[in-house]
């Protein structure tokens, strides 16, 4: 609020007075821009739709976006679509029709939304895409993610470390390799990342993969579903490693998945004393896997704070409800084939048994309790 010109006598009290009621108008209007509710979008509907609820690691987004929403005055209709297209597709429609005035939407299929994001660019509603880049559109107006191709370099190098290539153990060693689900982007990203360390190893016989199953049409799991990756171990262990020939390493980019290949690997006699597991990696520490990796099952797994996720995407959703442009770190990388989508990306870590308690524990994502 600004004050003209006081002309004649004003008296002390006169002025404090006036003075006080407009300090205390600013702080009101100032609490009411940074609720969001100085604009037109106040409590306004946002649409968030995941894609299961059998990870565990999609129910946390799901409710951290919503409390993170909710506290800043929004209203918020979460749907999960248990992985299936025509379901995710259809809560979006539902989320349009109902007045979301934002859409935040963690895609099963990053190429299968085309129709109904025009239809939200149609309504003048904005989306930012989380965790998964959406396809093919020109209607994606900002990605909030972490660093994937980051996430493939250290699951690449986690293995190497379990199988002590970087202490100089030569090999060779026999590896097998997974690669996430084809109609996610973020796969690519994962696998990309990995192979950027794994197939120079490869090429000067540091590792071997005896199934020759290197490409990542082949070893791609859909759906990220974790009994389609035990059966392809169980396939892999029956054709190829027969007698003495044992896997020394497996590179998993999901825990799901890694939960999998150990039960194939447990089928076929691994974990026991006179042969432990190979060196798996995983992706998310979801609390069976971190549990694993104490047990000296899983060796490794990719720790990325979903918290935080949803943090940066509420901001990027508060900014742009409010008129203002989001913050972002990334504006080369993200192309989905129509347009270079502006992102934020978020660092990952490595997680394994020598850093757990620190990262994991010590940062309040798990508690010990729920560790045992």
């Amino acid at each position: 609020m600004r004050l003209g010109r006081i002309g004649g006598v004003v008296t002390a009290i006169a002025l404090a007075a006036t003075m006080t009621a407009c300090g205390s108008s600013q702080k009101t209007v100032d609490a009411e821009a940074s609720s969001g509710a100085a604009d037109g979008n106040a409590g306004a509907l946002v649409g968030v739709t995941m894609p299961t609820k059998s990870s565990e690691r999609w129910i946390h987004d799901g409710d951290n976006v919503k409390k993170q929403l909710e506290a800043l005055g929004y209203q918020v209709d979460l749907q999960y679509a248990e992985n299936d297209i025509p379901t995710q597709a259809n809560q979006i429609e539902n989320q349009i029709t109902k007045g979301a005035k934002l859409l935040i939407v963690a895609s099963i299929d990053g190429t299968a939304l085309t129709s109904q994001l025009q239809q939200a660019a149609d309504n003048s509603i904005p989306v930012i895409a989380y965790d998964r880049l959406i396809r093919n559109s020109p209607n994606v107006d900002y990605y909030a993610t972490f660093d994937n191709f980051k996430v493939g370099v250290q699951q690449a190098t986690s293995l190497l470390q379990g199988l002590g290539v970087d202490k100089g153990e030569k090999g060779p060693f026999n590896v097998e390799l997974f690669g996430g689900s084809p109609d996610d982007n973020n796969a690519t990203f994962f696998w990309n990342g990995a192979m950027s360390i794994l197939q120079p190893k490869i090429d000067d016989g540091t590792l071997v993969v005896k199934s020759g199953q290197t490409d990542f049409k082949t070893a791609a799991i859909l759906r990220w579903d974790p009994a389609t990756a035990q059966r392809r171990m169980e396939d892999i262990l029956t054709k190829t490693y027969t007698g003495d020939t044992k896997v020394d390493g497996v590179l998993s980019p999901y825990d799901g998945l890694s939960i999998g290949i150990l039960s194939a690997l447990k089928s076929s006699g691994y974990g026991t004393s006179g042969q432990p597991y190979p060196v798996v990696t995983g992706q998310d520490a979801e609390l069976a896997s971190v549990k694993s990796i104490i047990a000296d099952e899983q060796y490794s797994t990719i720790f990325k704070d979903t918290r935080k996720l949803a943090e940066t995407t509420v901001k990027m959703a508060d900014a742009v409800l409010k008129g203002q442009k989001p913050e972002v770190n990334n504006e080369k990388d993200y192309d989905n084939g129509n347009k270079v989508v502006p992102s934020y990306l978020l660092d990952p870590v490595i997680v394994d048994k020598t850093n757990y308690e620190e990262i994991i524990i010590g940062g309040d994502y798990y508690t010990e309790d729920q560790l045992k």
